[in-house]
């Protein structure tokens, strides 16, 4: 948007437990230039005794590092606001404040929250369909599902629940595409009833009302303030937490459930 960004991600910390020390070191190069001597570890160059210790302190904290929602953010807002500085020959900082996160407890949160996401030119006006939606991911999936590929920096629909089921998202692209296409529809032309079967058929999955869907896709950040799920998985993620109280339990009560 002119003035903001959302992000929706997924944080793998089990996948990340899992990789090897070059894996480690391997995607951390994809988007930092590392040390020396992580450097020559990865190209297999004859290291130390001291030096692999240096190496093996570096990797334990990028392995915590790329699982850091805060680190995220601060490997995405920096460069964006040393461009902003060039191109308007100034100094200082670019955004007014840090960022802001809610955990999205369960499958129907995260479209929920997607589509919101997706939907916001639209809602502004700056956009009539998700496929002119500039800078969304629904404009990157509808270009990429039209050739028959799947974009390689989103995660996945990988469609319904099922054994030996890979990492990706409920449910088909397709079936996205057209939820979020009928969502936009009816926003922009203000038709509350207007909601296809197909997508009626994904909302009855998602055990989510047409009418609570529509409020939720226009009003995701003001409705809830913490996290966000149905209250089996809110309650699971404050006991986590040592929480007392289930913050936004109500709201999460009232419009994620039938």
């Amino acid at each position: 948007m002119s003035n903001h960004l959302h992000v929706v991600i997924k944080v793998d910390g089990d996948k990340a437990k899992i990789w090897s020390d070059k894996d480690v070191l391997m995607q951390w190069h994809k988007g930092f230039k590392g040390t020396l001597l992580t450097q020559k570890f990865v190209k297999g160059e004859d290291l130390n005794e001291f030096e692999l210790n240096t190496v093996n302190d570096c990797i334990t904290q990028y392995r915590q590092r790329l699982v850091d929602i805060s680190w995220f953010m601060r490997s995405l807002s920096e460069p964006i606001a040393r461009m902003a500085n060039k191109e308007d020959k100034c100094t200082g900082r670019f955004w007014e404040g840090r960022f802001k996160s809610q955990a999205l407890l369960d499958e129907a949160a995260v479209l929920a929250c997607m589509a919101y996401v997706d939907l916001n030119p639209i809602r502004a006006k700056m956009a009539t369909t998700a496929e002119t939606s500039d800078y969304t991911s629904i404009q990157r999936r509808i270009h990429s599902a039209i050739k028959g590929e799947q974009p390689k920096e989103l995660l996945p629909f990988v469609g319904n629940e099922r054994q030996d089921m890979p990492n990706g998202l409920m449910f088909s692209v397709k079936d996205y595409i057209v939820l979020v296409e009928d969502t936009g529809r009816i926003i922009r032309e203000d038709k509350r009833g207007a909601i296809s079967a197909s997508s009626q058929h994904i909302l009855n999955r998602l055990n989510i009302p047409a009418e609570n869907w529509l409020k939720i896709t226009t009003e995701f950040g003001s409705l809830f303030k913490g996290a966000v799920g149905a209250l089996p998985a809110l309650t699971e993620y404050c006991e986590h937490l040592e929480r007392k109280r289930r913050q936004g339990a109500s709201n999460c009560l009232r419009w994620l459930c039938a």
